[in-house]
């Protein structure tokens, strides 16, 4: 170990764990709006860079069957009131997947609009009627969808892994890209706007309400509702995440899942309720998994995953001694 391997390592941590934090406070966030444990995040994540590449492949990518079947669902469960909504942006997420093929930024704003319609339309059409569910059976219908969707990316995208072409060419210093710099300034800048939304605007305050389901509905504000702008919010941080991360690392169907459970990590080390701490403790996941890599690569899963034992210990002596 000498003071350049000590850079690198901090750099790749950083680099990772900004990248965990996006995903935790996505994860936090719906967690306390809807009591949802959003484990398909990271396959959300992965759809974006991959129908990316299809797309500028010049073809129309699996996600896209996959996001107008879940909009005609959401459109039946409607059943009459703003049935419109859902089938008027399938057909224009499908207009704009036509035109994005052959030009570079209409397919990274429709690889975007897509895993947002994605999140939208799961929550609707998976969580929503089981709104008074448990968070275990809950729990149980994440993992479910995070099984169908990496099931269904393989057979979208293949086995294979792809990295899209990076928006910003060249290396700052050695071990940091301008890539990497565009993936730490949008990490910090999505954290304090996601600070100032909930902190400042009205309806971020709105949104946090919705944790209380009974106050919320007594003030006027539909937890169903909050639910789906929470979930369009972890879309939106999903697939910003996977397009920006992707041209550092290889993108694949399977990837999503590791970086989902990291993030989860991080939530958990925040209690599911605290932002700052899920992204600090995000920080924390990627510098533990940078030099646990460096100094036994081999264990170095099973010592991120060891992080959870102690915080669910903590969490488990502060916890309140009530059934929910």
């Amino acid at each position: 170990m000498d003071a350049i391997i000590l850079g690198l390592l901090l750099l790749d941590g950083v680099q990772n764990g900004v990248i965990y934090g996006l995903l935790a406070l996505a994860m936090v966030l719906v967690f306390a709006v809807t009591r949802v444990i959003l484990v398909p995040i990271g396959e959300l994540m992965m759809f974006a860079p991959l129908s990316l590449v299809w797309l500028q492949g010049g073809k129309l990518p699996g996600t896209l069957w996959l996001a107008l079947a879940l909009g005609a669902l959401w459109a039946l469960l409607e059943r009459g009131r703003g049935r419109g909504l859902p089938l008027l942006g399938g057909v224009g997420l499908l207009l704009l997947f036509l035109l994005a093929r052959g030009s570079p930024a209409l397919a990274y704003l429709a690889a975007l609009l897509l895993v947002v319609y994605l999140g939208v339309a799961t929550y609707r059409v998976f969580f929503q009627p089981m709104r008074e569910a448990t968070v275990l059976a809950l729990l149980i219908m994440a993992v479910g969808l995070h099984v169908a969707y990496q099931g269904l990316g393989l057979v979208f995208f293949g086995p294979e892994q792809f990295r899209p072409d990076p928006l910003l060419q060249g290396e700052v210093v050695v071990g940091l890209t301008w890539q990497g710099v565009l993936v730490l300034a949008f990490a910090l800048v999505s954290a304090a706007a996601l600070y100032l939304f909930f902190r400042r605007s009205l309806f971020g305050k709105a949104l946090l309400a919705a944790e209380n389901r009974l106050g919320a509905r007594l003030c006027g504000i539909r937890p169903e509702e909050a639910g789906m702008v929470a979930f369009a919010i972890a879309g939106l941080m999903a697939a910003l995440s996977g397009l920006l991360l992707a041209p550092l690392i290889n993108a694949a169907y399977f990837m999503g899942f590791m970086l989902g459970l990291k993030a989860f990590v991080a939530a958990i080390l925040g209690g599911l309720v605290s932002y700052p701490v899920a992204f600090l403790g995000a920080v924390l996941v990627g510098l533990f998994e940078s030099f646990t890599s460096f100094y036994a690569s081999a264990y170095k899963e099973a010592l991120v995953f060891l992080l959870l034992v102690p915080a669910l210990f903590y969490q488990s002596l502060r916890a309140k001694g009530v059934e929910e």
